[in-house]
């Protein structure tokens, strides 16, 4: 099976290395780029994101890469936001007011209940409310790795939820896009799994 070309957005934020080389370790042909001749031929994006939302989107914009974002979740072509890049994707952030979302996804990032610890950095375990998304697909029960303070409204997009002073949002699904709000890279096993399941989604796409 051939290996798809997928681009991870590279905005100069954190380490964006890690999510490329999980991908690579399930099997896509992962670059970290900020070309946009090859984000525009890939067969899929990734926009990962780590630190704080306005931040992220300053970096996002001064690399010239918001619009290829936007572009690129709205293609058709499998996406996926992780962590910070996952709050990236909505209208707006209670971190960083008066700062727009790439509003790719409505809704606005909400700071974590004020009866828990924030951030919080833990394993935690998925509740699955939509088990017929395909990024559960294999997924029973699992623990992922969370790092985080913010989280997106949960709603009728949402494919999973952590207990964490109530539900909180962890991963989304909206036609081509899907988004994390833990660190699949950093998740052992069943954070490989979702990707490789992710990857599997670009083979369908492309089939």
């Amino acid at each position: 099976m051939t290996r798809p070309l997928v681009a991870v957005l590279d905005y100069g934020i954190g380490n964006l290395r890690s999510a490329q080389k999980a991908l690579l370790r399930v099997g896509a042909e992962a670059h970290l780029t900020a070309d946009s001749g090859l984000i525009a031929d890939a067969d899929a994006v990734v926009l990962p994101g780590v630190g704080a939302f306005g931040a992220c989107m300053r970096a996002l914009h001064d690399s010239g890469l918001g619009e290829q974002a936007i572009s690129a979740a709205g293609s058709g072509r499998p996406f996926i936001g992780i962590c910070v890049g996952m709050q990236l994707l909505y209208d707006a952030s209670e971190e960083s007011p008066g700062v727009d979302g790439l509003g790719v996804l409505p809704g606005e990032v909400e700071l974590l209940p004020s009866h828990v610890k924030r951030p919080q950095m833990q394993w935690n375990r998925l509740q699955i409310c939509r088990g017929d998304h395909p990024s559960m697909a294999g997924l029973e029960d699992p623990w992922l790795y969370f790092v985080h303070s913010y989280a997106a409204p949960v709603n009728e997009n949402t494919v999973a939820t952590v207990d964490y002073g109530g539900p909180v949002n962890a991963v989304v699904g909206v036609g081509n896009v899907w988004a994390t709000q833990c660190h699949p890279e950093k998740s052992s096993q069943a954070g490989l799994s979702l990707l490789a399941n992710w990857v599997q989604s670009i083979h369908e796409v492309s089939a």
